[in-house]
């Protein structure tokens, strides 16, 4: 994504999830990865000590992972922050 694509989008979430939820609030993060023992250990680690709930699940052919965390956010800043940060793992589609 180009970056000014990036930030109207982020800024467009912050909005909805203002609009929409009460804060502090969970927050349901749903992402699908390739299938790698790497890159899912990467999105638990960026949510490790947040008492997370992580649920994955492999496709029927196991090519791909999805993953489903549930977690406690602050605010939607922290929310925005957390999918920056899980942008960085290769290959990862956020829903």
């Amino acid at each position: 994504m180009e970056k000014e694509n990036t930030d109207e989008f982020y800024a467009r979430l912050k909005d909805q999830l203002l609009e929409t939820t009460s804060w502090p609030s969970n927050y349901l993060f749903k992402f699908i990865v390739p299938t790698d023992e790497k890159r899912i250990e990467e999105i638990n680690a960026i949510f490790d000590n947040t008492g997370a709930v992580i649920e994955s699940k492999k496709s029927k052919k196991g090519t791909y992972t999805s993953v489903s965390i549930t977690v406690n956010m602050k605010d939607p800043d922290e929310v925005i922050a957390k999918y920056k940060e899980v942008s960085t793992v290769e290959g990862i589609i956020s829903l």
